[in-house]
């Protein structure tokens, strides 16, 4: 009940984030309309058809991409005719004649129309298509955790819970809208010219959206904003109640010195890992009395390889004083399940921690946990007292790790300065303000943003080519297969063109089933990448995939701008996996 309540409250957030902005001339658009037969309609319309959607990518498959993609298309040809419709009565009376009732219901005209129930679904519908940008960390848990466990009613309820909290604030919008509107046509007659401007708002908002400037600046507007209170939502509520394996509890605990930290229950342990390095299996009496950091993460994921520097830092400056870090490694792809892999990367990032491997997710779901990277610290005492989802606040996180320290030992002591941090590569901390690229999958069960005008061919070769690509599109050069997780290139020479920005641009990718090394060159801009190279090829491109891994292959030295990226592979047998961006 917990997790719907948190939904729904994520759902009413909604609208602070900026990226709701090109939804709102729509909405606005039947303010002064009857509620019940305009505004009702249209938000019922809007939430249904999201939680079908969003339903559909849940259970996942390219076809329900495929479906949504199109679904994009339609509705903003639709909207985009009803934005004209609203601006000119003698480009909505041209628009009418093949379908004068939907003409007339979309566009409103006159005051003597008789609100349409039917248009209003109708437009709800189209809005509702364009609204997925604007979900944050609550409906990527429920994705996630769908993904995982398997699409349920349950998902579906969730979805049902997010959209109805969204619904909820965007009525009250309209609703405070509509009296806004009614006040203006009272007092002033501006009636004709509310309606052009609602027109003219509508039209830029499906520019806007068509240009992915809601998925790429509004988006990177709202991420500071409603991310960070969807994860006090997620801190405040999310009680981690457990029934089985867990951490036993200290006898008379009672300490002179307790930190006003929250106590979300008591912590699972450790016996679903498959595997350890560094250590043998860590059992509840051996970290009895210990403050115990538990860093969820997965060797190519990029957010996690930026939050290992602050988790191997804290492991070393704390270790004196009782603190404990165990990495839970939880693969995201299938090579991330090779035991030799996960050693290599361990021995890459510098890794003496203890690292459990959790191979089938046991102790994942004893978490309850649905992120990558995610940080849990549990009290002495054996009860969880923080969660940390993804990048960021690792300031917070440290603060908490020397409260519960001093809480541990029954007195504060002076303030600790921070650990010294040594992030080198791809370990760096992202340029934030200048992404606006995000990151994009290869294996068709999961890709966007594919530009080849030859569509996928799933599970079997076949040649590719590049044009012109827009801003977050990719495309393939030469003979590949494209597979659910990965593209794999058939014959030297084939290649991948993506036009990002971002400063850092990396690519997940490895040799194949052979094993055998495949080299490579990039370009930036036809060019070689000079000073703006990446940590694993030269100034002129070079590089060579030897393992299965994320590479690091732009960073740009100067100002950050967008970029055509191209990578061209010399031998056959790649296997290309995630773009990620930093």
């Amino acid at each position: 009940m917990t997790l719907f309540a948190i939904s729904y409250l994520a759902g009413v957030l909604t609208i602070l984030s900026p990226c709701i902005l090109p939804i709102l001339p729509f909405v606005f658009s039947r303010a002064g309309q009857p509620f019940s037969r305009s505004g009702l309609p249209m938000l019922l319309g809007m939430a249904l058809t999201f939680t079908a959607v969003a339903s559909l990518a849940a259970i996942g498959g390219s076809w329900a991409v495929q479906a949504n993609e199109i679904g994009r298309s339609i509705a903003l040809a639709l909207l985009a005719l009803f934005g004209v419709a609203l601006v000119s009565e003698r480009a909505a009376a041209f628009f009418s004649r093949p379908i004068v009732a939907l003409g007339e219901r979309l566009a409103g005209n006159g005051e003597a129309q008789a609100s349409s129930i039917g248009g209003s679904l109708l437009l709800g519908i189209a809005t509702g298509l364009l609204w997925a940008p604007c979900a944050g960390p609550i409906l990527g848990l429920v994705l996630t955790g769908a993904a995982l466990h398997g699409a349920t009613a349950e998902t579906a309820l969730l979805l049902a819970a997010y959209a109805a909290g969204a619904a909820t604030s965007l009525a009250l919008a309209l609703r405070a809208g509509g009296e806004v509107v009614a006040a203006l046509k009272r007092s002033l007659g501006l009636g004709e010219r509310i309606r052009q401007g609602v027109g003219v708002a509508v039209l830029a908002s499906v520019l806007a959206i068509g240009f992915g400037l809601d998925s790429g600046f509004l988006t990177r507007l709202s991420f500071a904003g409603t991310v960070g209170v969807e994860q006090s939502l997620l801190d405040g509520f999310g009680a981690h109640a457990r029934e089985n394996g867990r951490l036993r509890t200290a006898e008379n605990a009672a300490t002179p010195y307790r930190s006003n930290l929250p106590d979300h229950g008591a912590a699972p342990g450790f016996e679903g890992a498959t595997g350890w390095f560094n250590s043998g299996p860590l059992t509840a009496e051996q970290l009895h009395g210990k403050v115990v950091l538990v860093n969820f993460w997965t060797y190519s994921c990029i957010n996690c390889i930026r939050t290992l520097p602050y988790v191997r830092a804290w492991a070393e400056k704390y270790k004196d004083q009782g603190l404990v870090v165990v990495g839970v490694h939880t693969p995201e792809f299938a090579f991330e399940k090779k035991v030799e892999n996960i050693r290599q990367a361990i021995s890459r990032f510098g890794l003496v921690h203890p690292v459990a491997v959790d191979n089938d997710f046991r102790i994942w779901r004893a978490f309850r946990n649905s992120y990558w990277p995610a940080l849990y610290l549990v009290d002495a005492q054996g009860h969880i007292r923080y969660s940390q989802f993804g990048e960021g606040a690792e300031a917070r996180s440290e603060r908490v790790i020397q409260d519960l320290l001093a809480e541990a030992a029954g007195h504060r002591s002076a303030g600790e300065k921070p650990a010294e941090l040594k992030a080198p590569g791809a370990q760096a901390p992202a340029d934030l303000a200048n992404i606006r690229s995000g990151e994009a999958y290869l294996g068709y069960l999961k890709a966007a943003g594919f530009a080849s005008p030859e569509g996928v061919a799933e599970d079997r070769p076949q040649d590719y080519s590049v044009r012109k690509l827009r801003l977050n599109q990719w495309g393939l050069s030469g003979n590949w297969t494209v597979g659910g997780e990965s593209a794999g290139v058939e014959r030297a020479g084939g290649g991948i063109a993506y036009r990002f920005s971002a400063r850092d641009l990396h690519l997940v990718v490895g040799p194949g089933r052979g094993g055998k090394p495949v080299r490579f060159k990039v370009t930036i801009d036809g060019l070689a990448p000079g000073a703006d190279h990446g940590a694993d090829i030269d100034d002129e491109g070079n590089g060579t995939v030897s393992e299965t891994r994320l590479y690091q292959l732009v960073r740009q030295a100067g100002e950050v701008r967008e970029r055509l990226f191209e990578i061209r592979f010399l031998d056959p047998g790649a296997e290309a996996y995630a773009f990620t961006f930093g």
